[in-house]
C-alpha cells in the first residue's frame, strides 16, 4: 500500500467534495421553550436566552451540528442517527463548494448509529464517495478521517491508522442521554472531533469504510467507526422496502461470564440470562417472537443456530447477521433442563 505524501494529497482532493456539512436549527419559540426549563427562574427578572445574532431571518436558531457524505449522486447522504436526533427541526446540508440544500431524514437505524438524508440536487450529478470493503480492513492500515470539525472548521481532515478491530463501548451524545452499547467499532488515532460525527473514514483508496461516530474523552487519540458494511445493509433496505429493517428477539438479557456465573449461582458460565434491566422494564417484550415462542425470564440462552453465545459473540453479533423474518434455533436452558425453540424473528419497531 502507497503511503507517500502525494498519494494522500490526491485521495484528499478525490474524497473532499462528497464531504458535507450538516446545520440543525430549530424554531425560536421552540428553543426559549426548552431553554426556560432549564434556567432557574429570577424572580423580577425577564433572562434574554438566545443572543439576537443567533437567530437568522427566518426566526431559526442553530442547535448542533455534525457531518455526512454523499453516496448517490440523486441526492443521498450517509451521517450518524445522533446527529438529526433532535425533533422538530430543520436539517441543512452545506457542501464543500458551499452549496446549501434543505435535507430530509430518509430513515433512522432503530439499533446502529446510522442515519440517510435526502436532499434534492440542483446540479445534474452530485459528487459522491464510493464505499470500500469494512470486513478486511487490517490493525495498522493507515486511513483519514474527515469532517466538520467542532462544528466551526469545515472541510477537515486527519490522519491515522486503524488501532483497533471489533471493538465494543457504551457511548452517550451527553451526559443526560441513555447510553448506547455500540459494537463491532473500527478503533483508529485518526483524530475524530466534535463536528466530526456523520464524516467518513476512508482509506487510501479514497473509499469509506467507516463512519466517524464517538470519541472516548479524557483520552488522546481513541476514536471509533461504525464499519460501512453495516451502512451498506441500511442503504439495500431503504432502496428495496422504502425503510430500514432490523430484525427483532425480544429479550432482555445479561451476559453470562465466570464472574456472574458466581455471583448468581448459575449452572452456566456462558450464555445469556433472560433478565429485566430496570424495574419498569420486562424481560421479555410483550407480542415480540421471543414471547410468541414460550421465552420466559430466566431462562438461560445457550446457542444460537447451535453456536454459543459469549462475551465474544453475543445476541447483538448474531442478530447483525439475520433478517427480518429469518427463522433461528435457540438452545434454551430452564430449570436444569435443556431444550430447542425455533423463532421466526419479527421486524424492530
Amino acid at each position: 500500500m502507497q503511503n507517500s505524501e502525494s498519494n494522500i494529497i490526491a485521495t484528499i482532493a478525490k474524497v473532499m467534495p462528497a464531504v458535507v456539512s450538516i446545520v440543525i436549527t430549530k424554531p425560536k419559540k421552540d428553543v426559549e421553550a426548552e431553554l426556560a426549563r432549564m434556567t432557574p427562574k429570577k424572580r423580577g427578572k425577564k433572562i434574554a436566552l438566545i443572543p439576537q445574532d443567533k437567530i437568522d431571518a427566518q426566526g431559526m436558531v442553530e442547535v448542533g451540528g455534525g457531518s455526512g457524505f454523499i453516496v448517490s449522486s440523486d441526492g443521498i447522504i450517509l451521517t450518524n442517527k445522533h446527529v438529526i436526533a433532535e425533533i422538530n427541526a430543520k436539517y441543512t446540508v452545506i457542501t464543500s463548494a458551499n452549496e446549501h440544500y434543505d435535507a430530509t431524514v430518509a430513515a433512522r437505524d432503530p439499533i446502529d448509529d446510522i442515519a440517510i438524508l435526502k436532499i434534492m440536487p440542483r446540479v445534474p450529478l452530485l459528487p459522491t464517495l464510493p464505499l470500500g470493503n469494512s470486513r478486511i480492513v487490517q490493525l495498522g492500515q493507515t486511513v483519514l478521517a474527515f469532517g466538520n470539525a467542532l462544528g466551526i472548521f469545515q472541510n477537515t481532515v486527519s490522519l491515522g491508522i486503524i488501532s483497533g478491530l471489533s471493538r465494543a463501548v457504551s457511548a452517550q451524545e451527553d451526559p443526560f442521554s441513555t447510553p448506547q452499547e455500540m459494537r463491532g467499532l473500527i478503533q483508529t488515532d485518526a483524530a475524530i472531533n466534535l463536528g466530526n460525527s456523520g464524516g467518513p473514514l476512508v482509506n487510501c483508496e479514497g473509499r469509506a469504510i467507516g463512519i466517524n461516530a464517538a470519541v472516548v474523552f479524557g483520552a488522546q487519540n481513541i476514536n471509533f467507526a461504525i464499519p460501512i458494511h453495516l451502512a451498506e445493509r441500511d442503504l439495500r433496505d431503504l432502496k428495496q422496502h422504502g425503510a430500514i429493517r432490523r430484525p427483532l428477539l425480544g429479550i432482555r438479557y445479561l451476559m453470562i461470564t465466570p464472574d456472574i456465573q458466581e455471583k448468581l449461582k448459575l449452572p452456566y458460565a456462558y450464555g445469556a440470562l433472560v433478565t429485566k434491566q430496570h424495574d419498569f422494564d420486562t424481560a421479555i417484550i410483550p407480542e415480540s417472537p421471543a414471547a410468541r415462542a414460550g421465552i420466559h425470564e430466566n431462562d438461560i440462552v445457550l446457542t444460537w443456530n447451535h453456536a454459543p453465545l459469549n462475551t465474544q459473540k453475543s445476541i447483538p453479533d448474531y442478530l447483525e447477521e439475520c433478517a427480518v423474518g429469518d427463522t433461528v434455533i435457540l438452545g434454551i436452558a430452564r430449570n436444569g433442563i435443556q431444550k430447542e425453540y425455533t423463532i421466526t424473528l419479527a421486524e424492530r419497531k
